[in-house]
């Protein structure tokens, strides 16, 4: 891999932003959503390509799955396990279990730093394949999602999440960043659900998440997702797929 990355100053500050009281509920709503679509089970092995620091990997974990990281920054990765070995060592519940494949025990997570449009694994190399709010940083959205179906067996469930472009938040950090040069959303691909479900080579499904405002009272971000269920605008917008 090349240099310094992008993300490689920003592990701390991207988990913090889920520690305020609208990222805990950002994440709340991701989480759901990704977790229907994916449905990570026992025993499978699931690609998390642009696992950052490693908050959704730790959903897939909790629930039986075995899972690989990859990133392009190895700073997010190393971070990641850094965080979920400290969180481990407090006792803390729902902390990511890195498992050591010491004395017959399974490895349940390691991290590989690879670009995700050039994935380092053998084809059908995993049950399921998914990406979380890393597609938005790739120019060629069906080159990436093409090597998530190669490296998925046949099958095997695809599912990819990314920041929507018809959803007013998207409008409001395109507007921000026109004021600040130095923005990362000056350099992000902001797709339509309509795009993301033209990445992939087969028919899916498409939803979308968070549908209210940052500025919204958190009193009524439950309302507005039942409101918003079936609407395109959401924030963010995750497809499924089923390979062949």
């Amino acid at each position: 891999m090349p240099g310094k990355q992008r993300f490689d100053d920003w592990p701390e500050r991207y988990d913090r932003w889920f520690e305020t009281p609208v990222g805990k509920a950002v994440l709340k709503y991701e989480c759901e959503l990704i977790l229907e679509l994916l449905r990570p089970g026992k025993g499978e092995w699931i690609l998390d390509a642009g696992s950052g620091t490693g908050i959704f990997t730790r959903e897939f974990l909790a629930r039986g799955a075995e899972v690989v990281g990859l990133d392009i920054s190895l700073a997010m990765l190393v971070y990641a396990e850094k965080k979920a070995t400290l969180r481990q060592a407090q006792g803390v519940k729902g902390s990511m279990p890195l498992c050591s494949g010491e004395k017959g025990q399974a490895l349940c997570y390691s991290g590989v730093t690879a670009d995700m449009t050039k994935l380092p694994f053998a084809d059908r190399s995993f049950d399921k394949s998914v990406s979380v709010a890393a597609l938005e940083f790739v120019a060629d959205e069906k080159r990436a999602v093409a090597e998530l179906f190669r490296v998925t067996r046949s099958g095997g469930v695809v599912v990819v999440a990314t920041l929507n472009s018809l959803s007013p938040w998207a409008a409001r950090r395109s507007a921000n960043a026109r004021r600040d040069p130095e923005s990362i959303f000056n350099r992000i691909f902001f797709r339509s659900p309509s795009q993301l479900l033209a990445a992939a080579p087969v028919g899916g499904i498409v939803r979308t998440a968070v549908h209210f405002g940052k500025e919204d009272d958190p009193a009524t971000f439950d309302r507005s997702e039942r409101e918003g269920e079936g609407r395109e605008t959401g924030a963010f917008v995750a497809a499924r797929w089923r390979k062949p």
